[in-house]
């Protein structure tokens, strides 16, 4: 998540939310959190038709973007009932979108086992169909009948 869109859920300015984390650096190493590059920042940008690179969409500055765990570090360092609140909600946000990610993989491996099973019944029925023709090509060749007596 980004720290602007942060700041809005904990009803803080950026800014201040900015100056926490850096007085409390070593709690967000680079997997909790990390700045965009310039380059990551312009293609972010490049991604909304109704952006104006001449404001940078109201960035001076490239944004901080935190992963789960610096949003739940953000519990301990913007110790507000607010902040909290909005922690134990992006928490809950994360578990059920690790969930419904989940239940993709199942639904996944369920597809592919289909489709491998579907992909041998083809070489099976094509087995068949070979056989089939073969009989058929030496029941001509031959003229013997090939068939059930009554």
């Amino acid at each position: 998540m980004l720290d602007f869109d942060l700041a809005e859920l904990y009803q803080v300015p950026t800014s201040r939310l900015n100056e926490a984390e850096k007085r409390n650096i070593e709690r967000f190493p680079e997997d909790f959190m990390f700045r965009f590059s310039d380059e990551e920042l312009n293609n972010w940008r490049s991604q909304f038709a109704i952006s104006n690179p001449t404001v940078k969409m109201g960035l001076r500055r490239p944004p901080y973007a935190f992963t789960e765990q610096g949003v739940a570090m953000l519990s301990s360092v913007l110790n507000s009932k607010r902040a909290i609140a909005v922690n134990i909600a992006i928490m809950r946000a994360f578990v059920k979108l690790r969930q419904i990610m989940s239940g993709n993989k199942q639904i996944a491996k369920i597809i592919e086992k289909l489709e491998t099973e579907q992909k041998r019944q083809q070489l099976d029925i094509a087995v068949i169909f070979q056989v089939i023709k073969k009989l058929i090509t030496e029941q001509k060749s031959t003229g013997v009948k090939i068939g059930f007596r009554t």
